[in-house]
């Protein structure tokens, strides 16, 4: 299954090496989780675009957390505005020493889009995202999709051979 947890490793990962996209992930998870926001790597959202987190919120609030290593996969980024009708709170991830220069140009959305920097342990938010909440009926359906999502990859986690019986979500 293309979304089981271990896909969360790009492919370019050397074995058993953790990569720096994976350390932010890693640590923005534990940010969120102590906020009792409970995330999702690699989310698929309805337009065919895929999260790199979605989290809700004990509210139920929906918030995607983009992941970003470097200036040029950043700067090269035209999609992300689309994860913005999926979300009441969107968040860009960096590391630490990374050039923050370019997430304050208006063309990120500062108004809009938080900002958090990360290490492989722990995560601090450095600039808050606005929450601009969903429609009842986009939230109740991403909301249905993403527990969904959760309970077939824990199915899978402990049945690898069920991910061929035919689910398609």
């Amino acid at each position: 299954m293309s979304s089981s947890p271990a896909s969360v490793v790009p492919t370019d990962a050397a074995p058993g090496a953790p990569t720096l996209t994976v350390e932010v992930t890693r640590g923005v998870c534990r940010m969120l989780l102590r906020h009792d926001c409970i995330a999702m790597a690699e989310v698929p959202l309805g337009d065919g675009r895929r999260a790199d987190l979605m989290a809700l919120t004990a509210r139920g609030e929906i918030v995607i957390v983009e992941v970003k290593t470097s200036r040029a996969d950043l700067l090269g980024d035209g999609k992300w505005p689309d994860y913005l009708q999926h979300c009441d709170r969107y968040f860009w991830a960096v590391p630490q020493g990374f050039d923050l220069t370019p997430l304050h140009r208006p063309d990120f959305l500062p108004d809009r889009a938080g900002l958090i920097v990360a290490d492989r342990y722990d995560a601090a938010i450095v600039r808050e995202a606005r929450t601009v909440p969903l429609a009842a009926a986009t939230r109740r359906k991403s909301t249905l999709a993403f527990a969904r999502r959760a309970a077939r990859r824990v199915i899978t986690l402990t049945d690898p051979d069920a991910d061929g019986l035919g689910w398609h979500g």
